[in-house]
């Protein structure tokens, strides 16, 4: 009787589990859908939504160069940013992390509380100070302002530190007694055994990057600045009824991503479940 009754628990588990998923994947199929419809169609209506004929129309008209879209700059901009942040951001997080996991210096305990202070700062709260900064440098509509504020994330940092805490010390003393300083103990021994860990902090910092919104907003204020967050509203907003070529424009925004996560989906679970966060 008690196997039954797990067995029917379980079921309905999985029932409410596939049911949730569904509901959460209506909304990107009515999405992908419309996006291989013509240019004018109708796709708030099911029975027209899924009548053929379907066509690469929308995306055409999304991504040629002379169009009111310019989707490659945009893709450009949000690639050059998402990249130099990911570097910087994973390998001084790296750094970082190493020292204060295994270099002993007074003071550390208020640096690390320092750090994860940063957690708790939301980027609302220090956005007007620091677009006033941007602006008395004269860096508003350059790649500094998009990418220089971003290149610092407290989690990457917790993260990071996390696995350097579980490394053994006698690895890290063996490099030592060789003559190893710190930055040679770093590249020989924590960046290969780290690997798998600064790939999921990498896909995170860069997602992070590739979505971020508000800032880029207020400094991309020209269109060939414009990151694909703030680029694709701007030209979205040409189309007041035509929904078709707006939703070929998010699925080629969300293609670039969608590829760099898949590409590195099993070093995000082996990095996350090395650190130990479940």
């Amino acid at each position: 009787m008690k196997k039954e009754r797990r067995t029917k628990s379980r079921f309905w588990v999985y029932v409410l589990a596939y049911a949730i998923a569904i509901i959460m994947l209506l909304p990107m199929l009515w999405m992908l859908i419309s996006a291989f419809k013509a240019p004018g169609s109708t796709v708030t209506v099911i029975s027209k939504l899924l009548m053929p004929p379907y066509t690469l129309d929308s995306f055409i008209e999304v991504l040629k160069p002379d169009g009111t879209a310019m989707m490659w700059r945009w893709t450009l901009n949000s690639v050059i940013v998402g990249g130099v942040q990911t570097v910087v951001t994973v390998l001084f997080s790296s750094w970082a992390a190493y020292a204060v996991s295994r270099i002993e210096f007074k003071g550390k305990k208020l640096l690390i509380a320092f750090i994860l202070a940063g957690l708790m700062v939301p980027m609302e709260s220090i956005v007007v100070p620091l677009f006033n900064m941007i602006v008395d440098l004269d860096w508003v509509n350059s790649y500094k302002a998009l990418i220089l504020p971003g290149m610092m994330l407290p989690l990457a940092f917790l993260i990071l530190k996390q696995f350097i805490d579980q490394l053994p010390k006698e690895l890290l003393e063996a490099a030592e007694i060789d003559g190893a300083g710190p930055f040679l103990t770093w590249w020989k021994i924590i960046f290969p055994l780290s690997s798998s860990s600064m790939a999921a902090v990498s896909i995170f910092v860069f997602v992070q990057s590739w979505n971020n919104l508000l800032w880029p907003l207020l400094v991309a204020q020209e269109t060939k600045m414009m990151t694909l967050p703030v680029g694709i509203p701007t030209f979205q907003s040409n189309f007041a009824t035509d929904l078709a070529v707006p939703m070929a424009s998010n699925v080629a925004a969300s293609i670039p991503a969608l590829i760099v996560f898949l590409l590195f989906q099993r070093h995000i679970i082996k990095g996350i479940s090395m650190t130990g966060i479940k």
